[in-house]
């Protein structure tokens, strides 16, 4: 396993990170795996030397950081050991303040995200989505008290436009404020598993992307590769990408996304994996 400083900041991370989104309720999403079921998957990589874990509030409303916390309090010995991140932003309950990045609501969640966690700090707190009914220096104003009062070690953001980064690091500046860090996680499309419990995932991906997978494939057989190294060895390339956050739900995930560390690709191989790509619509924040 290779470790990497997060972006900018002194924070040390696996260069996987483990994406907890899948561990829940089958009930839920037929995608989803309980904790039994999520165990020797999650010990596969904290075995194989991942450090790195992420989830959020609203992933199985709650249930996904019920059994992160479980989970890691198992396979670490202690808690510093190992980073963790979660989100806040989507609805956790049918209140007018129950989501958002308002101070109440905020304050109200990172106190509860800690509880299902079991654990007195995340390492990394983000905002899952801008609000764009809450001005940014309130948001910046409580994501700053919650790093002072120990409960996150560092903030940042999951998903948003460039400038709407922009506008919250130069309100955080202004202030004198904790800064965010932006943070690119990427998911695996599991099409197949998903397309009927998670239609708006689903919809996420056209005929287009077939040819981008098509090229993954030629240069995956040529290297005698499963595809799946072959995409998160380009993705590992990125300049902008310190660790990337891979979703597994089978044992064979966890070992791709290591073995991809070791793979290099060359300058024609990667421009044959780019050609194909056409840009997609702006999709879940606006």
């Amino acid at each position: 396993m290779d470790y990497v400083r997060l972006g900018t900041s002194g924070l040390k991370v696996s260069r996987i990170c483990l994406g907890m989104m899948s561990y829940g309720d089958r009930s839920s999403r037929a995608w989803h795996l309980d904790e039994e079921a999520g165990e020797p998957i999650v010990r596969r990589a904290v075995e194989a030397g991942v450090t790195y874990f992420d989830t959020a509030d609203m992933y199985d409303d709650g249930l996904s950081e019920e059994v992160t916390g479980r989970l890691l309090g198992r396979l670490f010995a202690r808690r510093d050991d190992y980073v963790l991140a979660t989100k806040v932003y989507y609805p956790m309950g049918p209140g007018p303040n129950d989501g958002g990045l308002s101070r109440k609501h905020v304050l109200a969640a990172i106190d509860a995200s800690l509880g299902r966690l079991g654990t007195d700090h995340v390492d990394l707190y983000q905002v899952h989505r801008w609000d764009s009914e809450t001005p940014i220096e309130e948001t910046m104003g409580a994501l700053h008290d919650v790093v002072r009062a120990g409960e996150a070690r560092y903030i940042g953001a999951s998903a948003m436009f460039a400038w709407q980064l922009a506008k919250a690091q130069f309100a955080a500046e202004r202030s004198g404020l904790t800064p965010a860090r932006g943070v690119l996680a990427a998911s695996r499309n599991q099409r197949a598993a998903r397309a009927d419990s998670d239609p708006v995932r689903a919809s996420h991906y056209g005929d287009g992307d077939l040819d981008v997978v098509e090229a993954v494939r030629a240069v995956a057989a040529e290297r005698g590769l499963p595809p799946a190294q072959i995409a998160l060895a380009w993705l590992l390339g990125r300049p902008a990408v310190s660790a990337t956050v891979v979703g597994a739900t089978k044992l064979g995930h966890v070992d791709d996304a290591v073995a991809a560390l070791g793979v290099v690709l060359s300058d024609e191989e990667v421009a044959r994996l780019e050609a194909p790509y056409r840009p997609h619509p702006v999709i879940g924040h606006s």
